[in-house]
């Protein structure tokens, strides 16, 4: 992070050429602080070793165990026809469980002679199974010689606990830990970014001492304390960053946009024919105290599934109406984007009607612009935007083209900010005279520390309270390869749903036409394979379709939606849907954001083991948004102790968005959730769990916030500042843009 000339030095002037080219290319390490930075994944005692019983296939691993015996046999094979081709057998034991190496041909001569009975040694190779037992073929392997064996082996083994590095199949982790005792004489040069009073205040080991003892720890105490140092500079690093951005956005100056009294927004809430839950009274005057002011709001608003987040933005869009502007939403599919036109259309009746005979007094123009719309009716919406015609204007990401010009941009409204780019939001700012306000929603629950980590630039409001009205939505597993019965009174109860006047959804993972490559499908499915159920392809939307129409559900009307398909076709599925002439729509995830049909109460979600868990929660928010009870099947044919059943069974037995944000959040990677930037090895999270660290997180964002109030430039913090130059470098600084 701090990297002052030392920690600058490239690594292959320190180790080598040909050692630095693997780093560099395999690890994303180019320096000596890049290294020292490369901290060890976990650590082995020398009196204990490593469970062989719980090693993973097919991954690259490495183990501390001991020789339990060792056969040298002959066999004859097409290039040693006497017999004289040489298989050497190597059993290791660590008292948990057996593994046994092979090493081949000329490679069984070193091995052979070093590995006895009794010797003790680390190997490091990928797993794989042969003759139903575990494996490792020709792994590399170092010795752990007894502590009197020589100098060098006692300076290399120093202290009890053995040090293992994320490796890769051509860099061992021993390798690693050499060459990073090679550079760890340096790690006294590194710059502390903590400022002293904050290290001395939460008692904290400098930089340096950390760095020493992460690589080459006595105790357990020693990691405990380097690991809540190296956590602290994470933590603070990041929050500095996105403190600075904050304080950033309000020295911008933008236009202070207030309602009028009597005007749009008031004749909107007279309309209403019910009134606003406590949260979004709450939010709504969180956003107004924002839109207010003279510098940009920058509000992020997280919403459970149908929780209203749609008419708290809209009531913000008439706002700055009301005050003069244009407001201007997002949406990230054309589907979503005239659903959004729709259900605004609808909400705002006489009101969306400016301009035409029979609006209201205080109407406005409501345009959406889309990219596949014909040329007369795109140049007319371009018009209304430049003139100041349309108050309000619902589109996709063809609002930003070049062409497009707003009268009085004043805000902008983002749905679902986790598909949309930083390049997109900045462009977007560019159209207003004074950069615009911005509204960031998002359906996907987000732990509050995720929110501060990933959104920490931006303001956050909570809408976690459900409109009343809402029914119940019963949620449950379908096991099909073990309960067949079960799959076939899953359509059953898509009859009955139908035959009471309701309407179903069955979702796939994938399409099935031409271009649908099932490699690919695979490849694309979120999580990964277990047991016999991948050995096919994911379910695909024609396919399904075609066996339903043909079987189960024959009779019933059933249709198609999938993101190939041309916009009109699309359009005119959901308008067909929406007004009841379809029973049944078998659909990709398109459905899965803003979809809103009140009629719709079952879902079937198929192979629904490919998706993560927010996004089964956020496909099953489409059901139960009338007064009808929803009901919500999550077909499966995993077994069911595998850990695909398990997020399953979270999802079908909690509703609460919040709670299964942390189990999807612990159980994927946090790579996965930080975005893809935050996986470089330059710059992704090392040590700080967004998730166990929650308090570090709130106190480093609390602190970071009041050294950058005194001191934004961190003139008096030159170690903090090399830090923060070494975290924004370009990828960084995409990431913390794109939230």
């Amino acid at each position: 992070m701090d990297l002052v000339p030392a920690l600058q030095e490239p690594l292959k002037k320190v180790l080598g050429p040909a050692t630095a080219k693997v780093m560099a290319e395999h690890l994303g390490l180019h320096t000596v602080g890049d290294l020292l930075h490369h901290y060890p994944r976990r650590y082995e005692e020398r009196g204990q070793l490593t469970h062989l019983a719980d090693l993973p296939m097919d991954e690259h691993v490495t183990v501390v165990a001991q020789v339990a015996d060792a056969r040298l046999h002959t066999f004859a094979s097409s290039k040693a026809p006497r017999g004289k081709g040489q298989r050497l057998e190597v059993t290791i034991t660590d008292g948990s469980g057996r593994l046994q190496l092979v090493f081949f041909g000329n490679g069984v001569h070193k091995p052979h002679k070093e590995l006895l009975p009794g010797t003790r040694a680390m190997f490091a190779g990928k797993v794989s199974v042969f003759n139903r037992r575990l494996q490792l073929a020709h792994p590399a392997y170092e010795l752990l010689r007894g502590d009197t064996e020589g100098e060098e082996s006692v300076e290399s083994w120093a202290g009890a606990l053995i040090p293992l590095y994320p490796a890769t199949a051509k860099l061992e982790s021993w390798k690693l830990a050499k060459a990073i005792q090679t550079v760890l004489p340096s790690a006294q040069e590194a710059v502390d970014p903590l400022p002293g009073s904050l290290r001395e205040g939460r008692g904290l080991v400098s930089l340096p001492e950390a760095l020493l003892k992460i690589h080459r720890p006595h105790t357990k105490a020693d990691i405990e304390d380097a690991r809540a140092r190296l956590k602290w500079d994470e933590a603070f690093v990041l929050q500095i960053a996105l403190a600075r951005r904050r304080h950033a956005e309000t020295q911008l100056p933008a236009v202070p946009r207030k309602p009028g009294p009597d005007g749009l927004l008031t004749a909107f809430d007279d309309r209403l024919p019910f009134t606003l839950t406590d949260g979004q009274q709450k939010v709504s005057r969180e956003i107004f105290d924002d839109l207010a002011t003279d510098h940009p709001m920058h509000r992020l608003l997280q919403g459970e599934v149908g929780s209203g987040k749609t008419l708290v933005a809209l009531r913000a869009m008439l706002a700055v109406v009301d005050s003069g502007g244009q407001a201007v939403m997002l949406a990230p599919t054309e589907v979503l984007a005239q659903q959004h036109h729709r259900s605004v259309v609808e909400m705002m009746g006489e009101l969306a009607e400016g301009g035409m005979l029979g609006g209201a007094e205080h109407a406005t123009k409501v345009v959406l612009l889309t990219g596949s719309m014909g040329a007369a009716a795109r140049r007319h919406a371009l018009l209304d935007l430049a003139t100041g015609e349309a108050g309000i204007v619902i589109g996709t990401h063809a609002l930003i083209e070049d062409k497009v010009q707003f009268h009085d941009l004043g805000l902008v409204v983002v749905d679902e900010q986790h598909r949309f780019g930083v390049e997109q939001r900045d462009a977007l700012r560019g159209k207003g005279k004074q950069p615009p306000h911005l509204l960031v929603m998002t359906a996907t629950p987000i732990p509050r520390t995720v929110a501060m980590t990933v959104f920490g630039d931006l303001e956050t409001s909570v809408l976690d309270q459900l409109p009343a009205g809402r029914s119940p939505i019963a949620s449950h597993v379908v096991p099909a390869a073990d309960k067949p019965h079960f799959l076939a009174r899953a359509w059953e109860r898509v009859r009955e749903e139908v035959s009471n006047g309701h309407q179903a959804y069955v979702v796939c993972p994938r399409i099935g036409d031409e271009d649908d490559d099932p490699k690919k499908g695979a490849k694309q499915s979120k999580q990964p394979p277990e047991g016999d159920a991948d050995k096919r392809p994911p379910l695909a939307v024609l396919d399904v379709a075609e066996s339903l129409a043909k079987g189960p559900l024959q009779g019933l009307k059933v249709e198609v939606l999938h993101g190939r398909m041309q916009p009109d076709d699309k359009d005119a599925v959901m308008r067909r849907f929406a007004a009841g002439e379809t029973d049944v729509l078998v659909a990709t995830t398109v459905i899965e954001v803003g979809v809103n049909v009140p009629n719709a109460t079952a879902m079937v979600i198929m192979d629904a083991d490919r998706f993560g868990v927010s996004q089964l929660h956020q496909l099953r928010g489409r059901v139960g948004r009338g007064s009808a009870p929803g009901l919500c099947l999550l077909v499966s044919e995993m077994p069911e102790a595998s850990a695909a059943r398990q997020r399953l069974n979270a999802v079908a037995s909690t509703r609460d968005g919040f709670e299964l944000s942390r189990i999807d959040l612990e159980q994927r990677r946090e790579g996965d959730v930080l975005g893809q930037a935050q996986s470089g090895a330059r710059t992704s999270l090392r040590v700080l769990a967004v998730i166990e660290d929650e308090e570090i997180i709130a106190e480093a964002r609390q602190e970071a916030a009041a050294v950058v109030a005194a001191d934004p430039e961190l003139t008096g913090l030159p170690g903090l500042r090399t830090a923060l130059e070494a975290l924004l470098d370009e990828e960084r600084e995409q990431y913390l843009e794109k939230g």
